[in-house]
């Protein structure tokens, strides 16, 4: 087995055994757990899936009322269920967590919730030991499937802490009725910023930055377009870099919150600001931009901080990655991180995962 990177504690009395943990259950645990019960991993026994939420939907459960089905930006169907049809005015965090819950019920899923995991750490006969606020659990094998929703990135400006308006980040979004009458900088190049852009700019004033000039797709994004973006990310994880999404290199298309945003005419974007001031945003060259709250749609980073007792991360500052598994220990599986962080490439992942758990642990490679 690997050498891992400290010494082997002793598991602690009361602690529960599974064959495979997966932590979380948005889609990629979810997908997982699919393919792991298909392979004959039974459940509780053989296979328990943890999550930090109370209730199922994963992230959806968090997105902004404002985003509806009609506006979702590429989903796909968890393996084994087609979501049914929805209303496109319906909020997606009602109708995609009222999918995931039928999915669990129909597939007989175990998860267990609410459970936080604090710490995934060596444990005794060459088990990895899982400690939750719920209590432990020792395991041959892991799926790491916590996203990135918890960890949203703000990136430091100076005078962030002069701004006297309001600042939130993405995930704190929840529509654009607090902004009416408002002047609001939206910060980002992505899917999020363009959806804050297309609603804010119907009730308020935008003001658009992006460290880089934003790139829109005039073309339709084709499947081999979407396999050379996941190409491109998955070199990184391979080079034990920190992951980037795969959202973050496949560029804009005419999605309806697009047209919807050059129709209000928000698309105009001025480069990065270089500081906040106490009433808005400035640059170098001496303009300034008066403003009332800024957006930080600058995205989010792998919830991965549990796992650091086993030493994964690679001088690069990423977990490296052969597929889904960490090279630094077969046992481990990481989805819906890097390459696999859409929703199509988490479903893709979850099949791997349990794929190759099933031969380690059954120690028949290829089955």
């Amino acid at each position: 087995m690997t050498a891992y990177a400290e010494e082997v504690r002793p598991a602690p009395a009361t602690v529960s055994t599974a064959d495979v943990v997966v932590i979380g259950a948005g889609q990629a645990g979810l997908s997982a757990a699919y393919h792991l019960r298909r392979r004959g991993f039974a459940p509780y026994s053989g296979l328990v899936v943890l999550d930090a939420d109370a209730a199922p939907g994963g992230a959806w459960r968090h997105r902004s009322p404002s985003l509806t089905m009609a506006s979702v930006h590429g989903f796909h169907d968890l393996p084994g269920l087609p979501l049914p049809p929805a209303d496109p005015g319906r909020p997606a965090r009602d109708a995609v967590p009222e999918y995931f819950a039928t999915y669990e019920r129909v597939h007989d899923l175990p998860v267990l919730r609410p459970v936080r995991v604090r710490a995934v750490r060596p444990g005794p006969a060459e088990l990895l030991l899982v400690e939750t606020d719920a209590g432990s659990w020792t395991t041959r094998a892991l799926v790491n499937a916590t996203g990135t929703w918890t960890r949203p990135f703000v990136p430091h400006y100076p005078g962030a802490g002069l701004f006297r308006g309001r600042q939130l980040h993405y995930a704190e979004y929840s529509g654009p009725q607090e902004f009416r009458g408002r002047r609001v900088a939206v910060v980002g190049g992505g899917a999020s910023a363009i959806q804050v852009l297309s609603e804010v700019a119907a009730v308020g004033e935008t003001v658009w930055v992006t460290r880089r000039p934003p790139v829109f797709r005039d073309t339709p994004f084709t499947m081999e377009a979407g396999r050379a973006a996941v190409a491109l990310v998955e070199q990184r994880v391979r080079a034990g870099l920190p992951a980037q999404s795969v959202v973050s290199v496949t560029g804009l298309t005419d999605s309806p919150a697009v047209l919807r945003a050059r129709e209000l005419g928000a698309l105009h974007r001025l480069p990065m600001f270089d500081r906040l001031t106490g009433t808005g945003v400035a640059w170098d060259d001496g303009r300034q931009i008066t403003v009332d709250a800024v957006v930080w749609a600058t995205g989010f980073r792998p919830e991965v901080g549990h796992l650091a007792p086993l030493g994964l991360r690679e001088p690069g500052g990423g977990i490296r990655l052969d597929g889904t598994r960490a090279t630094a220990d077969p046992r481990i599986h990481l989805v819906g991180y890097g390459p696999s962080a859409s929703t199509v490439g988490a479903n893709r992942a979850g099949r791997e995962a349990a794929k190759r758990i099933h031969a380690l642990l059954t120690a028949e490679p290829g089955r």
